[in-house]
């Protein structure tokens, strides 16, 4: 009994941190390349690909019933650092040269 009602708990913790991955890529895919280089961060390739990695890693550390089960956990503590990287440091970093772009915004 304890070891279903662990396997569900970890089988809901790594369908959450792959939809956090997910995130990090879908949101890597959004802006323009030359947004990277403003904001001072390596290349737009460079994110899609890492955080690409990080949404494979993510995947593979589903448990069986979902995934293929045969990961680690070192897995999916390798993909949830990379998509925390780009979301805690590159994302808010491309927000505020993508917002300095767009120029001054009028507030009623």
């Amino acid at each position: 009994m304890i070891a279903l009602i662990q396997m569900w708990i970890l089988a809901v913790l790594a369908l959450a941190l792959l939809a956090v991955e997910v995130w990090a890529f879908v949101n890597a895919l959004r802006f323009r390349p030359d947004a990277y280089t403003a904001a001072g961060k390596r290349s737009k390739v460079f994110w899609c690909v890492l955080t690409g990695v990080a949404m494979l890693l993510g995947f593979l550390s589903l448990p069986y019933p979902i995934g293929n089960g045969g990961a680690s956990m070192l897995f999916m503590l390798i993909g949830i650092v990379i998509a925390g990287v780009f979301l805690a440091d590159v994302l808010p970093a491309l927000r505020r040269v993508m917002g300095r772009a767009q120029g001054p915004r009028r507030r009623w």
